[in-house]
């Protein structure tokens, strides 16, 4: 644990003081701002913040979290040289990138917002889900690139599938969902398209959000599905595991690979 520890508060240090990371928590803050600005309330503004948040946090957390592995290669090879467990090294590597970009996002989004939630305290409760769930999109899409640059040794081939892999969970897989609900509209489609957004972790976070700020019913007939699941405990319950799954199991692959990788 203390090796964990070290490692996570190298690398947190070390990306504090990268121009991505720094950048990144000024868009957000500026955007916000901004949005909070020109907007009512700050409900409407996290409307707005959503489809931002759903595309930009998988894209620049697997883009950096490959880049950076990739830009650590030597150091990691130097740190496998001495009496240092795998499994403590890949989640001290993990942490010291996950969490910056974290706070990055945490403070970017959510300074400005919770400083007017006094204003409109009806929404505090979608500020804190859309908080939520972009810190977990964060971790998965951080561990989905640690997989990704462990995986493979060439660097333009990593950043190539770490992009395919986050165009297939962003844009592509919400297509097939939607020809699928077109081709198939004559039958039930009920269960299939719960377990479609469950599998994504992407289009399980915009549900849960959605349903927060209880705008089920401008999503149409597959909103009325989701409310009605999602809005028992049962299905809260079940939403809150498929988000635990989705941050364990690339995690638990990415550790699995590292500790089989001969570097």
């Amino acid at each position: 644990m203390k090796t964990i520890l070290k490692l996570t508060r190298y690398g947190a240090m070390n990306a504090v003081r990268s121009r991505w990371i720094l950048g990144y928590t000024a868009f957000f803050f500026l955007t916000t701002e901004g949005l909070m600005r020109f907007g009512s309330d700050s409900g409407r503004t996290v409307v707005s913040l959503l489809n931002i948040v759903l595309l930009l946090i998988p894209l620049v957390s697997i883009v950096i979290g490959t880049m950076t592995v990739y830009m650590n290669r030597d150091f990691t090879e130097l740190l496998l040289s001495q009496p240092i467990e795998r499994g403590s090294l890949f989640a001290g590597q993990y942490l010291g990138l996950a969490l910056p970009l974290v706070a990055a996002f945490v403070l970017g989004v959510g300074v400005p917002l919770l400083a007017r939630a006094g204003e409109d305290g009806a929404n505090i409760g979608v500020i804190v889900m859309l908080l939520a769930t972009g810190k977990v999109l964060t971790l998965i899409f951080t561990a989905l690139a640690m997989v990704v640059a462990t995986r493979f040794d060439d660097r333009a081939f990593g950043l190539g599938a770490a992009l395919l892999l986050w165009l297939m969970a962003a844009v592509v897989y919400d297509g097939l969902m939607l020809a699928m609900i077109w081709l198939l509209r004559d039958y039930p489609l009920e269960m299939p398209v719960l377990a479609m957004s469950i599998f994504n972790p992407i289009d399980l976070a915009r549900t849960l959000v959605m349903l927060k700020f209880d705008v089920a019913a401008l999503m149409g007939y597959t909103g009325a599905v989701f409310e009605k699941f999602f809005g028992t405990a049962l299905g809260m319950s079940l939403a809150a595991s498929a988000l635990v799954f989705w941050l364990c199991l690339p995690f638990w692959a990415g550790k699995i690979v590292f500790e089989k990788k001969d570097f």
